[in-house]
């Protein structure tokens, strides 16, 4: 399944949205417009549907309500998310999820659900509050969307959301572990514990995931010809081996990789770890623009034989220069004084236009995310 839209209203930068999605899609904006908490709506709903998650941990771990409402929002208290799954390649809902919440005015600020809907084929087959809600108004502070016992109707849904897979790998993290003590995120999203999650992988599966990795690293990487999972005491590394005039010369394990090698083999294990909505935040990041101009293919080489969602954000005119990309994939992003609006830059006149001229894409999208009058920084 894929999300097919999403709906919008008081989530962070977005005062009210609403935007069909596709198989892939390429958020494009200038910073701060709301690239990274476009994702976070795919995030929270995973944090709720999740085994020791729930509406209340989703929340906090996001500040509480009071973080996560639009600035814009005004006197509207509430926070709304409604999302539509279909299946891949196909325009027909199969599912649809809404749900409404607020903080309590008083008392512990705990927060409480407003309505939690949930459609299958167009009948809406859970609709909160019910009586049972009315009576005992606790319940409200849980979605039946976390609780087994109740969504056994709809559980296809929650084991969806629960798959959705986040990783923007900082390779520090990976380099530095010591430098970066207490205790992590609980979903490791910026991949301290990635070497754990590899070890974790079935042995003969691993061998073939780092073997299409290596292949992958031996043309963008010069004069590296091996990647090899390899253990000392106990603790999980990875190490490469170059060609060296001297036998045995040329090893580095991962704390001597350089970032883009180590961000490099991050993307690569997350296309091919699992079949969910993947979630990626500028994989151009450390890389070489002739690689980043490879991106945008390899990835949908690794999605389409998977069925497999795919969201991306990026800077990057090379990223999306790849022919290939479909103009309706391209979801800009504009901040104004009430909030983000998103757009599919098909639906832009002007960018339908100049793309009918003959103009590429990335020339036509990226100059639109500049910030405005952006040649005074200069003067700083």
């Amino acid at each position: 399944m894929i999300v097919s839209r999403v709906a919008l209203k008081n989530w962070k930068n977005f005062r009210q949205v609403e935007v069909a999605l596709r198989d892939r899609a390429f958020l494009v904006g200038p910073n701060a417009s709301g690239k990274s908490n476009f994702l976070d709506v795919f995030r929270f709903l995973r944090d709720i549907a999740k085994p020791g998650g729930g509406l209340q941990k989703a929340v906090l771990d996001r500040g509480g309500i009071s973080k996560i409402r639009c600035l814009a929002a005004r006197r509207s208290p509430e926070v709304e998310i409604d999302v539509t799954l279909s299946e891949y390649g196909k325009k027909d809902p199969i599912w649809r999820y809404a749900i409404g919440m607020k903080q309590e005015t008083r008392g512990n600020r705990a927060t409480y659900l407003i309505f939690e809907r949930v459609w299958r084929d167009g009948v809406l087959i859970v609709d909160r509050p019910n009586e049972e809600d009315e009576i005992d108004q606790l319940r409200l502070t849980q979605t039946f969307l976390e609780q087994i016992n109740a969504n056994k109707e709809f559980r296809e849904v929650s084991k969806f959301f629960e798959s959705i897979f986040y990783l923007h790998l900082v390779p520090q993290l990976l380099k530095h572990p010591e430098a970066f003590s207490g205790p992590g995120l609980s979903e490791d999203p910026f991949g301290k514990g990635f070497l754990e999650r590899i070890a974790k992988v079935n042995k003969n599966t691993r061998a073939a995931w780092l073997r299409k990795i290596e292949q992958a690293l031996r043309i963008a990487v010069p004069q590296l010809k091996e990647l090899k999972y390899t253990t000392d005491l106990g603790v999980p590394h990875l190490e490469a081996i170059y060609h060296h005039w001297r036998p045995k010369a040329g090893k580095q394990r991962e704390n001597e990789f350089s970032d883009g090698t180590l961000r490099l083999v991050g993307l690569l294990w997350s296309l091919q770890e699992g079949d969910s909505l993947l979630l990626l935040e500028e994989p151009e990041l450390s890389l070489n623009a002739a690689i980043v101009e490879q991106l945008a293919p390899m990835i949908y080489r690794f999605q389409s034989p998977k069925k497999r969602q795919v969201m991306i954000t990026t800077h990057s005119g090379d990223l999306i220069s790849d022919r290939g990309i479909d103009p309706q994939e391209i979801l800009i992003l504009r901040p104004e004084t009430e909030g983000t609006v998103i757009e599919n830059a098909y639906s832009i006149r002007e960018i339908k236009d100049l793309l009918e001229s003959g103009i590429a894409l990335e020339e036509i999208v990226i100059p639109r995310t500049r910030p405005t009058n952006i040649q005074q920084l200069s003067l700083f």
